[in-house]
């Protein structure tokens, strides 16, 4: 990031200079990604009270950090902290804007074109027995698909109990009580977790 220093250039020693610039590395990896920026510093003495303000422009914007404190060097820092914050805001509010709708409809459709079965979960092998067996590299884990239908009947906690069983692992089913999608999942123990959606 390039700095451009105005006002009272006197009073940033070299030192001062290379410290600062080394606070605005962080901002600068963050703002510089849609090329190269600039830092505007501006320096103020008032009543033995040094202000501080760093102008950065960014999406479009004036961001501006501000700080004051009687010594230069901690008034440098508290401007760099505040246009910090002030960049991560715009990041995140420009990210949420700016987010791929069509992935998300998608999955939304593929999720209601599933129809729900229960599916029993092949064993797996650990990776003593596969390092035994000679196969010395990691092994993907397979990826079943739940087929869910909107039209199945919407069924209670103790329904899907029973019509899990006790050979299968999870079991996805229509909560008729909250009218939402639900997993039983059986754990190690025997036990079940139910997971709302």
């Amino acid at each position: 990031m390039k700095l451009i220093f105005s006002g009272k250039t006197k009073d940033f020693t070299p030192v001062l200079q290379d410290k600062f610039s080394a606070k605005l590395a962080k901002i600068g990896k963050l703002v510089e990604r849609r090329g190269e920026r600039e830092a505007h510093v501006m320096h103020q003495m008032q009543r033995r009270l040094h202000k501080v303000e760093v102008v950065v422009n960014f999406y479009d914007h004036a961001l501006v950090g501000e700080g004051s404190d009687t010594d230069l060097d901690k008034a440098l820092i508290g401007a760099a902290s505040k246009l910090e914050k002030q960049v991560l805001k715009m990041r995140g509010r420009w990210r949420d804007t700016h987010r791929d709708a069509k992935s998300v409809r998608s999955s939304k459709e593929s999720w209601q074109e599933e129809t729900a079965t229960p599916v029993k979960a092949p064993p797996v092998k650990s990776s003593a027995k596969a390092k035994a067996n000679g196969i010395g590299r990691a092994v993907k884990p397979r990826i079943f698909k739940v087929n869910y239908r909107e039209d199945s009947k919407p069924m209670s906690l103790e329904e899907a109990i029973l019509e899990m069983g006790s050979d299968v692992n999870y079991f996805v089913y229509r909560d008729a009580n909250r009218d939402c999608l639900s997993v039983l999942v059986r754990r190690t123990d025997g036990n079940l977790d139910l997971i709302e959606s």
